[in-house]
């Protein structure tokens, strides 16, 4: 029982790891959009780059970090750190 708590757990912690991500992607997207409008009506001076850049990195690195904490990588980790206790 105590196993099926746990996995309950982690998927709960995963879920909203997710969440957190989508909801950073769209806030990032809207921003990004408003921003490409607000530099065009403005004569097309074409600095909207530099943020969609800056940003972009901060979102894609989330998204590397969500999907490596994958469910894999959870049961590998979690095997690890079992393996490493019973040697000891």
């Amino acid at each position: 029982m105590e196993e099926k708590d746990d996995k309950l757990l982690r998927a709960q912690e995963r879920v909203k790891e997710l969440k957190k991500f989508y909801n950073h992607l769209a806030v990032y997207l809207v921003i990004m959009v408003v921003l490409f409008f607000i530099d065009y009506s403005d004569g097309g001076n074409w600095w909207v780059h530099w943020p969609i850049i800056g940003w972009g990195i901060f979102v894609v690195l989330q998204g590397i970090s969500v999907s490596k904490l994958g469910k894999g990588w959870e049961d590998k980790k979690i095997k690890e750190i079992m393996e490493k206790e019973e040697k000891e």
